[in-house]
């Protein structure tokens, strides 16, 4: 009985020493692991083959943070509003993208004139606000092109604004309009930029029908600081709703340049998996709001390469015909309308 109880005991120790072993390895490998993926998430990768920047969680892993370093993605405020930003799952392959087998015999998108009269949308001289959207022929692009100098100017004059606190308004009023185009009527879409600036932050609310609202914290700011100095740092919070919602979507990424369009296509790619080219800018004249306008051009499930090729073309061609970095505003003060812009683009 007692070398039965010897037995018993010398097996029970000798199975609490593996188990002590084990569970010190698995506490060394996953802190291990879990280091490495978010060292992962950490890397946005950017071919140089591309004029897309790519998700940090994208298919291709061929790219190294050394690689990564030496070939940055460097280029002007213009050529990044017009480069599309790369989200998780997207690819180059066509099979990727093709949802029939004649899908490769879609036309190449055209001017939306090509096939439905648009003269009800026409806008001379942009004297009318308006948010015009419109979709390629093979279904495979959305563009929505904004223009909002009298509903910018009424924001001014009801808040007492300065130029920059209006710039940083109308752009943020351009961006909620068009990342929401499409929600249904009772939708609300909140943009908020929680910067540490002087601004003192900016809180933008619109409705699916097109409503808009919004703030700043600090509307008397004067022309000291450019509108990234007036932000600062901090993070783009996104606030959805639905009166038959259960509980608000809510989004957030952080502040990267201040100047509010790139920061929310930044976030339409992270936070929504939304690939997008996004511009939102506006053009002052003393106090006096003369152009403020913005497009955003997003690439659908079912978009091949051919279509994105020829809007790359076009978007280049679009930054060529403004030639500034506040885009579209040039356009817009030529006379150029939201549909002809997306006459342009498409």
């Amino acid at each position: 009985h007692q070398t039965h109880a010897s037995s018993t005991a010398h097996n029970m120790v000798t199975s609490c020493a593996l188990l002590l072993q084990l569970s010190m390895a698995l506490f060394t490998l996953i802190p291990s692991m879990g280091s490495r993926y978010r060292f992962a998430l950490a890397f946005q990768v950017t071919p140089s083959s591309s004029s897309f920047v790519r998700h940090p969680s994208s298919s291709s892993r061929s790219y190294s943070p050394t690689n990564y370093l030496q070939k940055q993605y460097k280029s002007s405020a213009a050529v990044e509003r017009s480069t599309f930003r790369r989200v998780r799952g997207t690819s180059t392959s066509t099979s990727t993208w093709m949802t029939s087998d004649d899908a490769s015999s879609q036309p190449v998108p055209s001017s939306p004139t090509a096939t439905t009269d648009l003269t009800a949308y026409q806008n001379p001289n942009n004297l009318d606000d308006q948010v015009f959207s419109a979709m390629s022929s093979d279904g495979g692009l959305k563009v929505t092109v904004a223009t909002i100098r009298n509903l910018l100017n009424d924001m001014m004059i009801q808040h007492t604004m300065n130029p920059v606190p209006g710039d940083a308004i109308g752009r943020s009023t351009l961006c909620a309009l068009m990342a929401s185009n499409g929600m249904q009527e009772e939708q609300m879409f909140q943009l908020s930029m929680k910067g540490e600036g002087p601004l003192r932050g900016c809180v933008v609310i619109v409705t699916g029908k097109g409503e808009a609202r919004g703030f700043v914290g600090n509307p008397s700011l004067g022309d000291d600081f450019t509108l990234r100095e007036a932000v600062g740092t901090g993070t783009v919070q996104v606030v959805k709703n639905h009166p038959d919602w259960p509980r608000p979507y809510n989004g957030i990424t952080a502040i990267r340049h201040g100047d509010i369009d790139r920061d929310v296509g930044i976030y339409l790619a992270e936070s929504e998996q939304r690939s997008c080219a996004l511009a939102a800018a506006t053009s002052f004249n003393g106090i006096l709001c003369t152009a403020a306008g913005g497009y955003l051009v997003e690439r659908l499930p079912d978009c091949s390469p051919e279509t994105m090729s020829h809007m790359e073309r076009n978007l280049a061609r679009l930054v060529e015909m403004d030639g500034g970095d506040a885009l579209p505003t040039n356009l817009l003060l030529d006379g150029k309308t939201p549909f002809d812009i997306a006459s342009v683009l498409l």
